[in-house]
């Protein structure tokens, strides 16, 4: 509570170009962490989709036949033929082959990295809102004060 009131006495002493240079910086910040969030919580929702392709192919037979995925619209038909041995994409075009735990371990490790990194980032996001807002606040009142002066 002390910090929160300090800081209002500071933004109370800025000028009004500086309390709207830190609003328009505070809200370019909140912006960029907003698609900062979106794009963890995009990658998080293919990492679940994976680890749950995983899960389904650990169930199926080898010799089953199934579509298999080359893009997101252009599927080819195949062949299970070993189940326990997969190809993880660790990115930027790279696989490894793994056995199917390793597979559904490395799924599990990345979505709790990325659950980690979005409270993260969530709590700094809050911040960023916070000082927006506050520095908002503050300058909507000097410009009200400012337009009383000169009314007067």
């Amino acid at each position: 509570m002390a910090s929160s009131s300090s800081a209002r006495v500071e933004l109370e002493k800025m000028g009004i170009d500086q309390l709207k240079a830190l609003k328009e910086q505070a809200d370019l910040e909140v912006n960029l962490l907003q698609d900062s969030l979106n794009n963890i919580r995009t990658a998080n929702a293919r990492l679940e989709s994976a680890a749950g392709a995983l899960n389904d192919l650990s169930l199926r037979p080898q010799g089953k036949k199934m579509l298999v995925p080359l893009t997101a619209s252009l599927y080819v038909p195949g062949t299970l033929d070993e189940a326990d041995k997969v190809l993880v994409d660790i990115g930027t075009g790279y696989f490894i082959e793994k056995t199917m735990e390793d597979g559904k371990d490395y799924c599990q490790r990345k979505i709790n990295l990325l659950k980690s990194n979005y409270e993260q980032l969530f709590e700094v996001l809050a911040k960023k809102k916070s000082v927006a807002d506050e520095a908002g606040m503050v300058l909507q009142g000097k410009v009200r004060q400012l337009q009383a002066a000169t009314t007067s």
